[in-house]
């Protein structure tokens, strides 16, 4: 790592950025095997609307081999924001944000989710169909097709702030949300379903919630606040279970808006005074991790270090604290990161700090870049430290031992076989005796003759695939080389290595 600096100093001609790479690469030893590194690729801010199919795979194809050098592993991508779809959907219309029209099909016709899931496995990302669960109409949408769920049932949604929203009082439409979930799971090969940070409605001044008619029916003297709250509640479980139900290995994960509560409002809570999942949400997101209904959790920490209201290194600090039975990503904020100075060292942008914090503490296992397209621009070099310091060796997905704790068998039959080309790795798939000890992946390391044989040094990963061979490059036959493959499950359970010698 030391070489690198001096190297790449010497061809730099930028001294605040030769400064900001000094800070980072001495504040990073060896980055984690494991680690999620996502990228949120959202839809309801109209960027794809109307774009036709040909641009839009072009530009998600650009941001994809982009995310994929910077070491992005997953992918959210947005299929539902409005009570409607972006792929086929025989319950929901197809989506505005995409056609320009709520229920227009797209022309050339195509599916979107079922390209993405393809783009990113090819590109050993996952892919996370990213749903908005309540959301039912967005302030610019002058017309719903007569297809969507509000014309059978409108009773069950209610209009606020110039949204419309599914009402969360109304069990049945917890089961139709559900559905929708489902019907994605069981259709595409999808390693997760995501929800946003958006339950009940954001508050507005002197605005009241409309949901008298679903507390009156299901509201049995509850005080209000606990029903709402118990609604998500049993939502975000059923949704779990559902999931499960269907494909055992789909992960199921929440992004919620950054705070929990504030200590004004609850003891416990962080030291912050902005709004609050628990009490303006109904969002009881401590209740999720500690029940074990999602599996990840995102909170949005979009704020700078020294923000008045909601600090960012407060709220990391508090959510380390509290990250419970679950692993805790961090949703990072590209652009908001590189505008503001660090506060301890007011030369450097934010970037490296919040990532000291993001790797130091404990119960934190990744990050989510909130979103692809800012960091494929690179403001303040974000990306370029992406690739160069921070994700510059592959990262295995974290363990998630209470979907599944059994490694795969270890690759088979690992040989060398040499063509016109060059030589050739290849090894053959493990036996399985059910879906889940099925090798999906494989991770293909690299040690000189000699070398201690560390799999948890990262440096010696040449890649983690798909596919079950890899070239390797010819030396003239004076380097030996030892290598080993591991193969992966569906939630990348690592098998023992199978093991290869060869001179190149």
């Amino acid at each position: 790592m030391y070489r690198f600096f001096l190297y790449f100093c010497t061809d730099m001609k930028n001294k605040w950025f030769i400064l900001l790479l000094f800070i980072a690469v001495s504040a990073v030893a060896q980055n984690p095997k494991r680690e999620f590194r996502g990228a949120w690729i959202q839809s309801v801010n109209g960027q794809f609307q109307g774009m036709g199919r040909d641009r839009m795979q072009q530009v998600l194809t650009s941001q994809l081999n982009d995310l994929q050098k910077d070491g992005i592993n997953a992918i959210f991508f947005q299929v539902r924001c409005e009570g409607d779809a972006l792929y086929p959907s025989e319950l929901e219309p197809w989506s505005r944000y995409l056609t320009g029209q709520q229920g227009t099909p797209p022309n050339p016709y195509w599916d979107p989710l079922q390209w993405m899931v393809e783009q990113c496995h090819a590109r050993n990302m996952e892919l996370h169909a990213w749903i908005n669960p309540y959301r039912a109409k967005t302030k610019g949408t002058t017309a719903l097709a007569n297809t969507h769920e509000y014309f059978r049932h409108p009773n069950h949604f209610f209009d606020y702030d110039g949204l419309m929203l599914f009402d969360p009082g109304y069990p049945e439409n917890r089961n139709y949300i559900c559905q929708v979930a489902c019907d994605i799971v069981r259709r595409y090969d999808v390693d997760g379903i995501h929800i946003d940070d958006y339950f009940y409605p954001y508050p507005v001044a002197g605005l009241a919630i409309p949901d008298d008619n679903s507390y009156a029916l299901y509201g049995k003297g509850m005080d209000r606040a606990e029903w709402r709250r118990q609604n998500v509640n049993q939502f975000v479980q059923q949704m779990c279970l559902q999931i499960r139900s269907v494909k055992p290995w789909v992960k199921f994960g929440v992004s919620p808006f950054g705070i929990y509560r504030n200590q004004k409002n609850d003891p416990n809570g962080s030291a912050t005074n902005g709004l609050q999942n628990y009490d303006d949400l109904y969002a009881d997101v401590l209740t999720w991790v500690e029940n074990g209904w999602v599996d990840y959790n995102i909170p949005q920490l979009y704020w700078e270090i020294g923000h008045k209201t909601a600090d960012y290194e407060t709220l990391i600090n508090w959510w380390s604290a509290h990250a419970g039975k679950r692993p805790l990503y961090i949703g990072q904020d590209v652009l908001r990161t590189v505008k503001a100075p660090d506060p301890q060292n007011p030369a450097s942008h934010q970037m490296p700090r919040k990532y000291m914090l993001q790797r130091s503490l404990p119960g934190i296992f990744g990050s989510c870049q909130w979103y692809a397209a800012a960091v494929c621009e690179n403001p303040g070099n974000y990306q370029t430290m992406l690739r160069q310091v921070y994700h510059n060796t592959p990262a295995l997905q974290p363990k998630m031992p209470w979907i599944d704790n059994r490694a795969p068998g270890k690759p088979r039959k690992a040989a060398i076989v040499w063509t016109e080309d060059g030589p050739i790795l290849f090894w053959t798939a493990p036996k399985a005796k059910t879906v889940m000890d099925e090798a999906v992946q494989y991770v293909v390391y690299r040690f000189l003759k000699g070398e201690k044989i560390d799999l948890e040094d990262t440096s010696h990963i040449l890649c983690i695939t798909r596919e079950t061979n890899l070239p390797l490059t010819y030396q003239g036959g004076r380097a030996p080389y030892v290598y080993i493959v591991t193969a992966l499950d569906r939630v990348q359970n690592e098998s023992k290595g199978a093991k290869k010698k060869v001179k190149l």
